[in-house]
């Protein structure tokens, strides 16, 4: 089923402490492009997110935005500068004695003093916070391919539709343009009728003129390739790969085959459908930029 390289999808859950949210977005994008925002202290998410989001989505522009809040955050830890410390007692109890003056010096009046008591964080425990933000992402990712999935299948419709046009007007082609070339050979007739008068008019001659216009004008090698192209869109359309690349070179045939039919076109009618025909190509091709 093909996939539209728009979506978005967003999670949060709260695990072992950590209330944990998980955002993905994406945009159509030649090749898989990845970039992410995360608390600071977890730049380790950042690779194994990369691998975990490219497991699933093959192509795409990728914006995911993490955030990571521990509810306990029993994590922070208060150590005492005992060097410092004990520099401002000896200093207290120096001037206490020089001075004769009370030293009301404490514990509590000591830690306020800059740099006395250091505050810092443990080191975070990498395996309890990927284990988290994964399973929070797992679901995030699961909204974001059904988006794109969601999307795929409007797009995969609209495609069909116009290919089903396509073939419609390929039909009429056929059909026409041998009728054509039995215009072409009445006409040629009629012309030399006028200029020749009542001689006679070589068959011979008026056969191998209609000939050559025959073979200038066939299509029938272009409109076969085009068929076959679209019974290879079709198949791509019920791929379970991510075939956009693919479908975007095909296109590309379909429009070389198209352009190849206008310009042998000698027909006002033949020409006409040939617009039609690259017209529909045009939007098709506008949709498969947009599938994974």
């Amino acid at each position: 089923m093909i996939k539209s390289m728009t979506g978005y999808g967003r999670a949060n859950k709260s695990i072992d402490s950590l209330n944990v949210t998980v955002e993905i977005k994406s945009v159509n994008h030649r090749y898989f492009e990845f970039s992410s925002r995360y608390p600071r202290i977890y730049g380790f998410l950042d690779e194994k997110m990369k691998s975990y989001v490219q497991s699933r989505v093959a192509r795409g522009k990728i914006e995911c935005y993490i955030q990571v809040e521990n509810l306990e955050d029993d994590n922070v830890v208060v150590e005492v500068n005992h060097s410092l410390a004990k520099g401002y007692v000896d200093a207290f109890n120096e001037l206490s004695e020089r001075y004769g003056i009370d030293n009301g010096i404490n514990a509590s009046s000591l830690g306020r003093f800059q740099d006395v008591l250091l505050v810092r964080r443990e080191e975070a425990d990498e395996e309890k916070i990927w284990a988290a933000v994964k399973a929070t992402a797992e679901e995030a990712v699961d909204s974001f391919i059904q988006m794109r999935t969601v999307e795929g299948e409007k797009m995969k419709n609209d495609i069909s539709s116009r290919a089903d046009f396509i073939l419609e007007n390929v039909a009429f082609i056929e059909k026409r343009s041998p009728e054509t070339v039995k215009e072409y050979n009445e006409k040629l007739l009629a012309r030399m009728r006028d200029v020749l008068g009542d001689t006679h008019v070589e068959e011979q001659r008026l056969l191998t003129e209609a000939a050559i216009y025959a073979d200038k004008i066939a299509v029938a090698e272009e409109t076969v390739r085009l068929r076959s192209h679209i019974d290879q869109l079709r198949t791509f359309l019920a791929s379970e790969e991510a075939i956009g690349r693919k479908m975007d070179f095909l296109v590309q045939e379909m429009n070389r085959e198209a352009n190849t039919i206008g310009s042998k076109a000698q027909d006002v009618e033949i020409a006409r459908r040939v617009l039609d025909i690259k017209s529909e190509i045009e939007k098709i091709r506008e949709q498969v930029q947009n599938i994974e």
